[in-house]
């Protein structure tokens, strides 16, 4: 099924190489931009968006507002956060606002075009330059608790397989190849996961995973 991506960003040449570098890819369905967060709201709400890609540095509402507001609409919205600042507030603020995936500038457009089909399918990721900062975020948590296993939270051997391949930044489609299983299984056990861990979503269970030791 094609993907209908919006691209949110406010220099003109950026959102039109972007564009481009989306053009002739076999997934995507319909392009849609927007130069601020205002435009981009109208546009998501009236339009069926799969993946927005975001910029942060836009004018009046920031990304990171921006994204927040986008998930006030839809909680399940796919956002990838596409920005040349790796600030680690900014960082952090970006995923607690609800992005499913922080991506720097300098990435390589194939790998982009990857991350969005990612996204899309249900996957979570950072850029490994931002990956150290989650980290540090989470060794410092006031919300500090004993290191735990995967059998402190009743997870099968398959599931703690599954849970490792998602911090890992994969899909289910490519967790079920690697596993020789299908695509609903993989999402049966996915769900069996986010409840085991109580958390909401792919990329809080991959944080929670990787600052607790779980797998």
């Amino acid at each position: 099924m094609k993907k209908n991506v919006l691209i949110v960003e406010d220099h003109e040449l950026t959102r039109f190489g972007l564009k481009t570098t989306f053009e002739d890819v076999d997934y995507v369905g319909e392009m849609y931009e927007a130069s601020s967060a205002e435009d981009a709201l109208e546009i998501f709400t009236n339009n069926p968006i799969d993946v927005v890609i975001m910029d942060l540095g836009l004018p009046t509402m920031n990304g990171i507002e921006a994204t927040q507001a986008i998930r006030d609409i839809d909680k399940d919205a796919k956002i990838i956060i596409l920005t040349s600042h790796n600030d680690e507030k900014e960082v952090l603020n970006s995923l607690k606002a609800g992005a499913n995936a922080y991506c720097s500038k300098e990435i390589n457009l194939q790998r982009l075009v990857e991350v969005v089909q990612s996204v899309a399918d249900g996957a979570a990721w950072f850029d490994p330059s931002i990956a150290h900062i989650v980290l540090k975020a989470g060794a410092n948590s006031e919300l500090e608790e004993p290191n735990l296993n995967y059998k402190n939270y009743d997870l099968t051997s398959r599931e703690a397989q599954i849970l490792k391949l998602m911090t890992e930044g994969h899909s289910n489609m490519e967790i079920a190849q690697q596993l020789v299983i299908s695509v609903n299984t993989t999402k049966a056990h996915v769900a069996s996961i986010l409840q085991k861990l109580e958390v909401d979503d792919r990329l809080q269970a991959a944080l929670k995973a990787l600052k607790y030791k779980i797998v």
